[in-house]
């Protein structure tokens, strides 16, 4: 499935059009390490094994929601190069924002009450959903899903480079926004199974 999504990644826009990445919804997020090094560790029987730096990645990514209240992680997993999480921005708007936002574009919130973690496996990368996909660059916004990656992959940095100063991710991120259950109970089943298809 990672070679599916590795397909997907090319060529795809900065960022998705006219979408302000500090409104409340869902948001399916993709870090990689650069030049794809499995500094996070290793894929064994179908199940990560954590190097010291990724224990690091992993503690550090729990550790969001301290930073940055109006967060809440969903379902992840750190890979080998790369992490797959599903991040909910919980602020709250103004009666006036929110109105504005549901007559021009109902799917701009979603709920976020994250559904319970326990699924059934997907049968086949086909059944991802691949709607708004793009790569995310740097955003000025205080608590914008762009802040929040910025964040966390620098103290990530700072801690691995106490390992190896060799470490470095791969710039920028990718994220897909998440517009219905449908697509957040496929994407929690193809995170969960990564370590089972990861090749």
């Amino acid at each position: 499935m990672y070679s599916f999504y590795k397909k997907r990644w090319q060529n795809i826009p900065l960022r998705y059009p006219g979408r302000d990445y500090s409104l409340p919804g869902k948001y399916f997020v993709t870090i990689c390490t650069r030049d794809k090094r499995k500094w996070f560790g290793t894929i064994v029987n179908g199940e990560i094994q954590l190097s010291d730096i990724g224990k690091i990645a992993f503690n550090l990514w729990n550790e969001i929601p301290q930073h940055f209240p109006d967060i809440t992680l969903d379902e992840y997993i750190i890979m080998p190069d790369h992490i797959h999480g599903i991040i909910i921005i919980n602020r709250k708007l103004k009666k006036n924002v929110v109105s504005s936002l549901h007559a021009t574009n109902p799917q701009s919130l979603h709920a976020t009450n994250p559904q319970s973690l326990h699924a059934t496996n997907l049968q086949s990368p086909d059944d991802v959903p691949v709607k708004n996909e793009t790569m995310s660059c740097i955003s000025p916004k205080s608590g914008s899903l762009s802040v929040v990656i910025r964040s966390y992959k620098s103290a990530v940095t700072t801690n691995a480079r106490l390992i190896n100063k060799d470490f470095a991710w791969q710039s920028r991120f990718y994220d897909s926004i998440i517009c219905t259950d449908g697509q957040l109970s496929r994407i929690r089943k193809y995170i969960r199974n990564n370590p089972i298809n990861y090749l």
